[in-house]
């Protein structure tokens, strides 16, 4: 067995209003109770449950603050806070892991995260510079046809990401590089594909390739092996972004408190 992969959990906020703590009573999203926890608990519960996982660090631009939340205190392992840039991918480079030592990255808003589904993507994306963890969207719909997701259409299916992301260490910069000027468009589709040059956004209009050769492909651009990890559980692709996301995902809960 592999030694344990450690995690860097992005608990930061976003500028500006967020209209989910509007009348909450808390300042920052990764402290949001839902099913009677803050999100970010759960998260950390879900790493700190994984055989998988080593060190769990949590990035924020205020990081005491979420130290100061009492449930983590009570989560076995080693759990590290660590002030964060502004930036997504600022804030990643700066926390990598020297060399190319892997580190598996999830978010705050992950709130269904669970072992199950670390050890599917852990185990999917085990030779590969850069994984990304996603969902094809009859995956989710078969189960939960009311989600509404952000979906990229390619040959084969339309997919959402699901928050994992697997990368080797600090060769992964060049990347991060390219997302930190990228990163604002993130929930608009097509102009991250084109951002990759013209042949990966025309063969994906055209649906030339399916989203794993499409990921393969922008990889190369880095010199990376990069790949997607389809997810079996379309509960991976549902983060708390909307208040409409919260009440499914209490309902999730729900049922499974109940089963």
């Amino acid at each position: 067995m592999s030694a344990p992969i450690p995690a860097l959990v992005l608990a930061g906020s976003r500028p500006g209003p967020d209209p989910l703590l509007d009348g909450s009573g808390v300042s920052t999203k990764a402290l949001l109770p839902i099913a009677g926890d803050a999100m970010l608990v759960h998260v950390v519960g879900a790493l700190a449950a994984s055989p998988l996982v080593g060190t769990i660090t949590i990035l924020a631009q205020n990081s005491a603050r979420l130290a100061a939340e009492p449930a983590l205190a009570n989560l076995p392992g080693d759990i590290i806070f660590q002030d964060s840039g502004q930036g997504i991918s600022s804030s990643l480079a700066a926390a990598l892991p020297p060399g190319d030592d892997p580190v598996l990255v999830t978010t705050a808003d992950h709130v269904l995260l669970t072992p199950s589904m670390i050890a599917e993507f852990l185990t999917g994306a085990a030779d590969s510079d850069v994984a990304v963890a996603m969902v094809e969207r009859e995956v989710l719909l078969a189960r939960y046809p009311q989600s509404q997701r952000t979906w990229l259409k390619f040959r084969g299916g339309w997919w959402s990401g699901a928050n994992m992301f697997r990368l080797n260490g600090r060769r992964a910069l060049p990347l991060l590089d390219f997302w930190g000027r990228i990163e604002r468009d993130r929930k608009k589709g097509l102009k991250i594909i084109a951002a990759f040059g013209p042949w990966l956004l025309l063969g994906a209009l055209l649906r030339l390739f399916t989203i794993q050769q499409g990921i393969a492909r922008a990889g190369l651009r880095f010199g990376l092996k990069a790949k997607v990890v389809p997810m079996s559980e379309g509960e991976a692709c549902i983060d708390a972004d909307k208040p409409v996301d919260i009440i499914l995902i209490e309902q999730i809960f729900a049922a499974r408190r109940a089963s």
